[in-house]
């Protein structure tokens, strides 16, 4: 950059994944937020929806015309339900500014495996091919090209990195696995639910979606991609090989968090020095990644208000299985951090610019 700020609006600002962007980006040294967008709250002050953006963030809401928002911005957060932007989305916004979208709406190539988990028609399925699927770890040099990021799922960042390199390196059988995941209740969102109510979650813990949540096809679809990295086409062949999982969310009672508890069975060979290894190559050096090793056994109260994932793994030579265990924060790392970290890749900066803080404790 040359030292002009990066013009950023965002779309779907008042709830809880936007107000995280605008919380990170107020800091963020090289970006300005222009535009606080919003269907309820148009021409309320920004502050007086979130009362912790007091004296940061005192300007009045603006509507969703992301259009008009594309001739004034150079990035375009997305914060907003399945559906809206590929319902809004055109060459002529994408020729304008960037667009990072928190939805799910360009995470799968195939539409029509959208339309199956999300039970909605996808209104813009031209611009999948070109969607870049934002895990900065995994995808960072075609995220630097692109114009449309499609930004990951909190259960599916941390599944998805958890397991990859394992994956990708052979190590596990991958139809021996098996995801079982915890939730904070801001990965419910900030709509009013009677399920999503205190007395609903306080002292209880539930499993949801079990076999249909919607964030299935994108942890197979990712995983897929790196089981066949060497034959990248063997996916779209008569008798391919897709990844298919067991994938079960719960709703804990807390705030935020993502503990993601993943089962596989170990190929030929594999032991706890070779896994170490295969972590070590493939994120030894990732500034938001922090190995705990073997017998590291990460905690949600770790990683929150921060960018980090924290991996650990057991192998248990009984069953000849690795349980690897991963933590985020599903607001910062899980949504609004990795789509700043997304921007930062976007724009040529540095990849840690405004996240590369300590998480909060208590």
């Amino acid at each position: 950059m040359d030292g002009k700020k990066i013009k950023v609006g965002i779309i779907g600002a008042t709830g809880y994944a936007g107000q995280e962007l605008a919380r990170l980006l107020y800091t963020h040294p090289q970006a300005e937020v222009i535009w606080y967008g919003s269907r309820s709250y148009v021409d309320q002050p920004y502050s007086a929806v979130y009362g912790n953006m007091r004296a940061f963030a005192d300007e009045a809401c603006r509507d969703d015309d992301i259009a008009a928002l594309a001739k004034e911005a150079d990035v375009i957060f997305t914060a907003t339900p399945q559906g809206y932007l590929a319902g809004v989305l055109t060459e002529e916004i994408l020729s304008d500014a960037k667009v990072i979208d928190l939805s799910a709406d360009f995470r799968l190539k195939d539409v029509s495996v959208y339309e199956k988990w999300y039970k909605i028609e996808h209104k813009s399925p031209q611009f999948l091919p070109e969607a870049v699927y934002g895990l900065c770890e995994v995808n960072r040099e075609d995220i630097k090209k692109a114009r449309l990021l499609a930004n990951p799922g909190c259960f599916t960042t941390c599944s998805i990195e958890s397991l990859y390199p394992l994956v990708k390196e052979h190590a596990i059988d991958p139809s021996t696995i098996i995801v079982d995941a915890k939730s904070g209740t801001s990965g419910a969102g900030r709509g009013a639910k009677v399920q999503n109510l205190f007395c609903e979650v306080n002292e209880s813990i539930k499993a949801y979606g079990v076999t249909t949540h919607r964030h299935t096809p994108e942890i197979e679809e990712q995983l897929g991609y790196a089981f066949h990295a060497e034959d990248p086409e063997a996916l779209a062949q008569p008798g391919g090989t897709p990844i298919l999982i067991n994938f079960t969310p719960h709703l804990v009672p807390m705030n935020r968090g993502i503990l993601a508890t993943c089962y596989a069975s170990l190929t030929e060979g594999m032991d706890a020095a070779k896994i170490t290894e295969i972590y070590k190559s493939y994120y030894g050096n990732e500034p938001f990644i922090r190995l705990l090793g073997e017998g590291g056994t990460p905690e949600t109260r770790w990683v929150e208000g921060s960018n980090f994932l924290d991996i650990g793994f057991v192998i248990d030579a009984r069953t000849n299985r690795i349980v690897v265990m991963g933590a985020l924060d599903n607001m910062v790392k899980g949504a609004a951090g990795q789509a700043v970290q997304n921007m930062n890749l976007m724009f040529g900066l540095e990849e840690t610019e405004g996240l590369l803080f300590p998480p909060v404790f208590p």
